[in-house]
C-alpha cells in the first residue's frame, strides 16, 4: 500500500490563555484583560494545523478520562483526524498557562502534559502501524524523548520521512540526529542544541552545519519575523515571513508553520515549497488568538500563496 497523509505523535493539553499588559512578579497579583480556553500542545496544534491545510493526518497521544479529554476528541472529530489516543482514568488531561501580552502578542508558557506525559515506548510500538503507512512522521521534546526516538526509529526504519521538532528544548544525545531527516528548531532551541547563538539567517546557517555534522538531512531553522532557512550540505534558502494583516497573537506559530511543512511534504511538494507554505500557514495563524482555532485553512493559505 503506498504510503499517505501525515502522522504526529506528540501531546495534547488544554490551554488556559491570560492577557495583560504585562507578566506579574513574584509575589504580586495584577488584572488581566481577558481569558480563554481551548485545545493546545504542539504535536496536537500542528495535527489541526496539517488537517486543515488538506493532509490526512493521524494523532498518537493519550489523554485523561475527564471533560479535558472528552473535548479533545471532540474536536479531532471534527477536524477529520484519526486519533490513536488511549483515555487513562489515573492521570488527568494536561494543561497549559500561557501569558499572551497586550499590544504585541508575545507569549510565555508553562506546560504541564499530564497523562500524555506517560506515553511510553509501548504506546508508541502499538501504532507502529499508522507510522509505517504515513508519508511523514512527526513528533516533538513534550512527551518523553524514548517515545520520541522509537517513533523516529519505526519511521526511518520504514522509509517514512521523518521530523523533529526540537521543541521545548532539551538535552539530547546525538544518535537521534541520525533518525532525522527534517529538523525543525527555533532560534532558541538551534542555540541550546548546538551552542551557536542564534540571532539571525547567517547565525542559523553556522548553526545548521553543527546539526548536519550530527547527521541530520535537512535543518529548518525558524526565526520569528526574520522567516526561515531551510539548510542542507548543497544549499541554504532563506524563507521570508508571509505578512497577511495585523499580528494578534504568536502563540502557536511555531506550530502552525510545522503542521503545514509536513501536510505539503505528504503532499509531495519539494522542500522549499514546503517552507514558503509552512510560513504562509504561520502568516495566518497569528492575525487571530489562540493556537488550534487560528490555524487557517488551505483554501485560506492557498489564496495568500497566490497573492504573494
Amino acid at each position: 500500500m503506498a504510503k499517505a497523509g501525515v502522522c504526529i505523535l506528540g501531546i495534547y493539553v488544554a490551554d488556559l490563555a491570560f492577557r495583560a499588559d504585562r507578566q506579574p512578579i513574584m509575589g504580586e497579583t495584577i488584572m488581566g484583560t481577558s481569558f480563554a480556553m481551548g485545545p493546545g500542545g504542539k504535536g496536537s496544534n500542528q495535527t489541526v494545523a496539517a488537517a486543515r491545510a488538506g493532509a490526512k493526518v493521524t494523532f498518537i497521544s493519550k489523554l485523561g478520562k475527564d471533560d479535558f479529554g472528552d473535548a479533545a476528541l471532540a474536536m479531532y472529530a471534527r477536524e477529520g483526524v484519526a486519533v490513536r489516543a488511549e483515555q487513562v482514568s489515573d492521570n488527568s488531561t494536561g494543561a497549559a498557562y500561557i501569558f499572551v501580552q497586550n499590544n504585541t502578542g508575545a507569549n510565555a508558557i508553562i506546560v504541564v502534559p499530564g497523562a500524555a506525559g506517560t506515553i511510553n515506548v509501548a504506546d508508541v510500538e502499538r501504532n507502529a502501524d499508522a507510522i509505517r503507512d504515513a508519508s511523514v512522521f512527526m513528533t516533538q521534546l513534550e512527551q518523553p524523548i524514548p517515545s520520541a526516538v522509537r517513533g523516529l526509529e519505526i519511521a526511518k526504519a520504514a522509509g517514512t520521512t521523518t521530523i523533529l521538532n526540537t521543541a521545548p528544548a532539551a538535552p539530547l544525545d546525538d544518535s537521534i540526529f541520525r533518525l532525522c531527516d527534517y529538523v525543525t528548531p527555533n532560534e532558541s532551541e538551534a542555540s541550546a542544541i548546538t551552542g551557536v547563538e542564534v540571532t539571525d539567517v547567517d547565525s542559523a546557517r553556522k548553526a545548521a552545519d553543527v546539526l548536519l555534522r550530527k547527521g541530520v538531512g535537512t535543518v529548518l531553522v525558524t526565526l520569528g519575523g526574520q522567516g526561515s532557512l531551510l539548510h542542507t550540505a548543497e544549499k541554504s534558502v532563506h524563507v521570508p515571513i508571509f505578512s497577511a494583516g495585523k499580528v494578534v497573537d504568536t502563540t502557536g506559530a511555531g506550530d502552525a508553520f510545522n503542521g503545514g511543512f509536513a501536510a505539503a511534504l505528504a503532499r509531495g511538494e519539494t522542500p522549499e515549497a514546503a517552507a514558503r507554505f509552512g510560513s504562509a500557514v504561520a502568516g495566518l495563524s497569528v492575525t487571530k488568538p489562540g493556537t488550534a482555532g487560528s490555524m487557517p485553512t488551505l483554501a485560506d493559505v492557498k489564496a495568500l500563496l497566490a497573492k504573494s
